[in-house]
């Protein structure tokens, strides 16, 4: 365990930097609760992980706004996917930039799904700024302040490893039931 959070501590900004370019929500959990027991700076693991979610959606948005064509050869088995990702944009406007931040499994749709319509790169750009903002302080935050139940919970699932196994296969299982339920054809 020594070893590991060693690890972690020496590389663990690297780490944060680039699991924050795809969504990065466990990753700054992750830093912060580190934070909280004293191995790494909070601030820092903050002011990162909040770069690199900026960098990456914004890259997301750029990539679909200049390489279409490209990206449907990739997105061809995921249309209803992008499709409801529009749903949700139309239905939630520009709210759906920061809800996504929360939301893991629609985190790279999202900003994907606006590239490929007309909406303003610079609104885009501001809003995801503002969002990640908040998502930022949500998370890092509050995983700091919560830190020693975090740590808690941690410990019963090293103790219960059945337990971390259950609850991804449901999240994996709910996630899967929603888009297939979300994206079938009526």
């Amino acid at each position: 365990m020594q070893d590991m959070l060693h690890h972690l501590a020496t590389y663990g900004y690297i780490g944060l930097f680039i699991y924050s370019l795809g969504g990065g929500f466990v990753a700054l959990m992750a830093a912060s609760v580190l934070s909280y027991m004293g191995k790494m700076d909070l601030a820092t693991s903050m002011v990162i992980a909040f770069t690199a979610n900026v960098i990456g959606d914004n890259l997301l948005f750029y990539l679909a706004r200049n390489q279409k064509e490209v990206l449907y050869t990739y997105l061809k088995k995921h249309r209803r996917k992008l499709a409801l990702a529009h749903l949700k944009m139309k239905q939630y406007g520009s709210w759906i930039i920061l809800i996504q931040k929360f939301i893991y499994g629609i985190k790279t749709l999202i900003p994907i799904a606006i590239g490929l319509t007309k909406y303003d790169l610079k609104k885009f750009t501001i809003l995801n700024i503002l969002s990640a903002i908040v998502w930022t302080f949500v998370i890092g935050l509050g995983s700091f302040y919560f830190g020693g139940t975090l740590m808690h919970l941690y410990g019963i699932i090293i103790s219960k490893p059945y337990i971390a196994i259950v609850v991804v296969l449901l999240l994996i299982i709910l996630i899967w039931i929603y888009l297939t339920l979300a994206t079938r054809k009526k």
